[in-house]
């Protein structure tokens, strides 16, 4: 992914060397964790491709000692790469509509040892009020629109990143808030397909 040009970013890189993707996969497909493709989870989800996620972290520019919120948690796998990222001083915080799937996926990553991460099971269009506001956002489920919700809890100075588009294609928007609390957005290049973002 480093010579496709997906994989700029030096702790970017280190997280994906380090968290090791099999972890995250249903047991009879463990051996297909290193293609570069997404692959069913179950309960209607996937991984995604580690090209794409390489592109939303690059876009997502997440920093040492920030609070990232994952909406769409699935396996858990982005949610460690984060912490990788954010490190022990960090904070990550997933959320996952499906009780099975957030429940794997707390499992998994607790097994793993890591500590600055928890997966809540509830509606991520709403975000957390409670926990809010947060220095990050990563959507990883498609929408026709990046919530309002979310963008009232995004920090000064914050970003999110989410597929915006139709149900078959979406492309990556970046909404940033200054530290006035203005946004703005852009669209990166590139197409996607993500699962719907499912809102209670």
């Amino acid at each position: 992914m480093v010579s496709s040009g997906a994989l700029k970013s030096k702790p970017i890189i280190d997280a994906f060397l380090k968290v090791r993707r099999e972890e995250f996969f249903l047991e009879n497909m463990k051996n297909l964790s290193y293609i570069d493709s997404a692959f069913p989870i179950g309960y209607g989800q996937t991984i995604s491709q580690p090209s794409t996620i390489a592109a939303m972290l690059e876009l997502l520019d997440a920093k040492p000692n920030q609070k990232v919120l994952e909406v769409g948690a699935g396996s858990g796998y982005v949610l460690a790469l984060l912490s990788e990222i954010v490190g022990k001083n960090g904070r990550v915080i997933g959320i996952e509509r499906v009780p099975e799937l957030a429940k794997r996926a707390n499992h998994t990553l607790k097994n793993l040892g890591y500590k600055n991460i928890d997966v809540v099971l509830s509606d991520g269009s709403k975000g957390l009020k409670n926990e809010a506001p947060f220095d990050r956002i990563l959507v990883s489920a498609a929408c026709p629109k990046v919530p309002d919700e979310l963008i009232k809890q995004l920090a000064p100075g914050g970003r999110i990143v989410a597929p915006v588009g139709s149900r078959w294609m979406q492309q990556m928007q970046v909404i940033e808030k200054d530290l006035q609390e203005n946004t703005k957005s852009f669209f990166a290049p590139g197409y996607f397909v993500f699962v719907p973002l499912v809102c209670d």
